[in-house]
């Protein structure tokens, strides 16, 4: 946790920070942690913190909220909070404390017990995220730990999260192989969507088009690998339809024209894009500097909507047929849980309204899976990372934000989500990203 200079506060909160030692019943360690938490929320109240610091104060609970319940109940999360333009990592913790916000409100879980987000970040480096996990699993009473956006990472600390019997709750990354592992027990659970979902919906989505020859360009990684296996094995239905070829790219590279020139020479109707916002930016503005009848239409993966691809990309987005999968959209839903959370997301970022929510996505998938855990914790009786792991396998019916999760998980099934969940997207000349209307794949 991070330390601050008990000196800079005002002698008004150094009285309030005796008060709170003196009545709180907790251990001596949780008296000091609910001491600093008292100064937070003093110092938050005079508007001396904000941005990251206000996630911090939600994440931890005052000292006379819980007077004889026991120590907080932790949840890591360990993401690219690091990575150039990241708004995913972002959204996740975002999600996760509007959630831990509800239901500490209500009393917790273990009858009465707060929730507490520990945050670290990886910067999507694999070596970092593993000891992160490390790190994260040696702490007394963390029942589990998110992950963030990108598959490689994850993927890289399969492993370590299976030697540690850590649960691993994933809201965005999404690479088929994290859930069809071959741990048993599995320790990986996700929310979010998966690379043999996104590839069909496009492709079905292109094919609505009457687009019949599509190319594909895609990080040389093993979630672009993932997606051109998705694609391949969803074309073997559609002998009409065919892969023109693939052409892969680096994180690094300038220019991805020549790629893309490539592929339309080869008979592309459209491009399968598997991308971040970085590179797709970069496409996108190379594609429209060239004529309107040089432009094909982009069917994109969502890993751009993880980024500031609206700055980024700049008015090329508009100039561009570009679309993307999401499986989620806070815009048009006006059910009484979306309302709630984006008055929540209001109330705790500053966040307008549901037009100016960055990565949607990993806001609700966060948001709702954290929801499924404190279901989870309540139904084991206990933070035993074991025995919660085998009650997210037994939850029953839940009414999430997303949809209704008529069996969240199954002891074969770690997804929550479906191909049917799935819809196209595009961003608004605002930087919203709004449904295609009648695109639900």
């Amino acid at each position: 946790m991070t330390e601050f200079d008990l000196n800079a506060y005002t002698p008004f909160a150094s009285n309030w920070f005796i008060v709170a030692l003196r009545r709180d019943r907790m251990s001596a360690s949780i008296v000091g942690q609910a001491a600093r938490n008292a100064l937070l929320i003093l110092r938050l109240v005079l508007g001396r913190l904000v941005g990251p610091v206000v996630g911090l104060v939600l994440a931890m609970t005052t000292v006379n909220a819980w007077p004889n319940s026991g120590p907080p109940v932790l949840i890591g999360l360990d993401a690219e909070f690091s990575w150039p333009g990241s708004t995913s990592a972002q959204a996740i913790e975002k999600g996760i404390l509007i959630a831990v916000d509800e239901i500490n409100r209500r009393g917790g879980v273990l009858g009465g017990r707060p929730l507490q987000l520990i945050k670290k970040d990886n910067g999507t480096v694999p070596a970092r995220s593993i000891r992160n996990l490390r790190n994260l699993a040696e702490t007394p009473e963390l029942v589990a730990a998110f992950c963030g956006r990108f598959s490689p990472t994850v993927i890289e600390a399969m492993e370590t999260v299976h030697t540690l019997k850590l649960i691993l709750l994933d809201p965005w990354a999404a690479a088929d192989i994290i859930t069809d592992n071959t741990y048993s027990p599995s320790y990986a659970f996700r929310l979010s969507l998966r690379d043999s979902y996104a590839m069909p919906s496009l492709l079905r989505y292109g094919r609505n088009q009457g687009i019949r020859t599509f190319g594909m360009m895609a990080l040389n990684t093993t979630w672009g690998r993932s997606n051109l296996r998705a694609a391949e094995n969803y074309l073997t239905k559609y002998p009409d339809t065919k892969l023109a070829g693939t052409r892969w790219f680096n994180w690094q590279d300038e220019s991805l024209l020549d790629k893309y020139l490539d592929l339309k020479r080869l008979g592309a109707q459209a491009i399968l894009l598997v991308a971040n916002d970085r590179e797709a930016s970069i496409l996108l503005k190379e594609m429209a500097a060239l004529p309107k009848s040089e432009r094909v239409p982009v069917l994109s993966h969502w890993g751009v909507s993880g980024g500031q691809m609206n700055e980024t990309a700049g008015t090329a987005l508009q100039e561009v047929n570009f679309v993307m999968v999401q499986t989620y959209s806070f815009i048009g839903d006006r059910r009484p849980r979306a309302r709630q959370v984006v008055a929540a997301a209001n109330r705790l970022f500053g966040i307008p309204n549901a037009r100016a929510i960055e990565s949607p996505v990993g806001l609700a998938h966060a948001y709702d899976l954290t929801h499924l855990l404190a279901r989870a914790i309540d139904r084991a009786g206990t933070s035993d990372r074991a025995t919660v792991r085998q009650a997210l396998e037994e939850l029953p019916e839940y009414d999430g934000l997303i949809k209704r999760y008529r069996r969240p998980f199954s002891k074969g099934r770690h997804d929550a989500l479906t191909e049917a969940d799935v819809i196209i997207t595009r961003y608004a000349p605002d930087g919203a990203i709004v449904p295609v209307t009648g695109a639900r794949q």
